[in-house]
């Protein structure tokens, strides 16, 4: 189910050149209280950000920026930063994903219906990729330590940083159907149209012509994607939070602390 557009309409900070930037709170979570808001926030790269977009962000006092990109990304289209920014970014020194999923899941690719398979195929192991984990971990050691409020993004905010957001969500105590919704939010939060062309630029660039259709495919979510990534993990840990002990090295005084510091009422 899509969201609302009363709900997209509270949650997306609508910028010029910084796509899908939004507040992942506001759900029921735990015990019946509900996720903070202005504390959690997504998006995609702010290589193009305008001055307008600075000020925007710099208003809603960010202190921790979780950049889930590779150094080949970073370091192609670092991100501009207002003259008064002060939060602390943290980044792998290696690559977390190659190359960002819907970019990897274009090699070789010719039709919409083979561009999907691929980022099925992709998503199925998005959880054990070797040089995400760490940034997952980093992740929610930030959220934990709570010195403001966070950003996390990758190149489209869509897949690395949706997955890392679900997981979140999910110890906050969001239902599985809020999590799925709000991740497919993706298709219709900011310039979407702007968000495609970026895209199929980047990937023409890599791979020669791709018809329209699948760069559409490429550039969205379907909320199969999702859950295809959550069933891969529960198939090998039994559950998200198995995963997350696991993994992620989460016990239980994290999760307390998580849920202290991002829930009220």
């Amino acid at each position: 189910m899509l969201p609302s557009a009363a709900a997209m309409e509270n949650r997306v900070l609508k910028l010029n050149g910084v796509h899908n930037f939004r507040d992942y709170g506001g759900y029921p979570g735990a015990d019946g209280a509900r996720v903070k808001t202005g504390q959690l926030w997504r998006s995609a790269q702010h290589g193009d950000a305008s001055d307008a977009d600075l000020t925007a962000i710099h208003n809603l006092g960010i202190a921790t920026v979780i950049d889930l990109r590779g150094p080949s990304e970073y370091e192609g289209k670092p991100c501009r930063r207002h003259p008064d920014f002060a939060a602390q970014v943290f980044r792998y020194p290696e690559e977390t994903a190659g190359l960002a999923l819907h970019t990897e899941a274009a090699d070789g690719v010719v039709t919409a219906a083979e561009a999907r398979a691929a980022m099925l195929r992709l998503y199925e192991g998005i959880a054990f990729r070797e040089n995400l984990v760490p940034m997952l971990r980093c992740y929610f050691e930030v959220l934990r330590r709570a010195e403001g409020p966070s950003l996390v993004h990758c190149v489209a905010g869509k897949d690395r940083t949706g997955f890392a957001v679900a997981l979140a969500q999910h110890v906050l105590g969001v239902d599985r159907d809020a999590i799925l919704s709000d991740y497919v939010l993706t298709n219709q939060a900011g310039n979407i149209e702007a968000r495609i062309a970026a895209g199929a630029e980047q990937i023409r660039s890599k791979y020669g012509q791709i018809d329209e259709a699948t760069i559409r495919t490429l550039m969205g979510v379907e909320e199969d994607y999702l859950v295809t990534a959550l069933a891969a993990v529960e198939a090998r840990h039994g559950t998200i939070d198995g995963y997350l002990s696991a993994v992620i090295g989460l016990d239980d005084a994290d999760r307390k602390a998580l849920l202290a510091h991002y829930l009220e009422g």
